[in-house]
């Protein structure tokens, strides 16, 4: 692989008391733990060394949060499309109790009454990849969980109601895609690296 190819970083919040609960957090404006504070600063020594072209955060302020503590705060930019689903009616609910009523619900496949579709998110996705291929450089991204895997498979030209599922994350983890040889072929470089949490 090429290292003058740009690498686009994806960097997940730290915890907030609803990760913890696994409770779907969209829209709701959480704070960030105790725990998820300290992860976060350890996501920028990860970070520390390499330079980026662009920084972009989602405006929530788990996200925005976790880019300050990381040390990015004062030159990210806000994109508003890199906020989580919006998980509508099911929002603060955990899929077990989801799945009382829906035994078969899957939230790539069937979105959430009166939230996102999971078209409305791939065409949010498909607008930030356009954004971050268009820079000269590495870019760093700060947002939630189920967007980064919807994402991941943007970037990759999957189809998402099938393949996100494939693409679990950590609280303060930190992948990359990328391109093999050339910009016709994107790949993930890295997925769901925890070292730095774990440390």
């Amino acid at each position: 692989m090429s290292e003058d190819l740009p690498i686009i970083y994806l960097a997940r919040h730290g915890e907030t008391a609803w990760t913890i609960s696994r409770q779907h957090t969209g829209l709701t404006d959480l704070p960030l733990t105790e725990r998820g504070e300290r992860t976060a600063r350890r996501l920028g020594e990860r970070l520390k060394g390499l330079r980026f072209a662009k920084v972009l955060t989602s405006p929530l302020q788990r996200a925005t949060r976790t880019c300050e503590l990381a040390g990015f705060g004062a030159v990210a930019e806000v994109d508003r499309d890199l906020v989580e689903w919006d998980y509508g009616q099911y929002e603060g609910r955990r899929t077990d109790e989801i799945r009382v009523e829906r035994p078969d619900w899957e939230l790539f496949r069937d979105g959430c009454p009166g939230g996102e579709s999971p078209q409305q998110v791939s065409e949010r996705a498909d607008r930030v990849v356009r954004r971050v291929r268009a820079v000269a450089g590495n870019v760093l991204l700060f947002t939630s969980g189920h967007f980064m895997r919807v994402l991941a498979t943007s970037w990759l030209g999957l189809e998402p109601t099938v393949n996100c599922r494939f693409f679990m994350l950590s609280t303060a983890s930190l992948s990359a895609l990328g391109y093999e040889h050339d910009l016709s072929r994107p790949v993930i470089r890295l997925w769901n690296e925890t070292r730095h949490v774990e440390a």
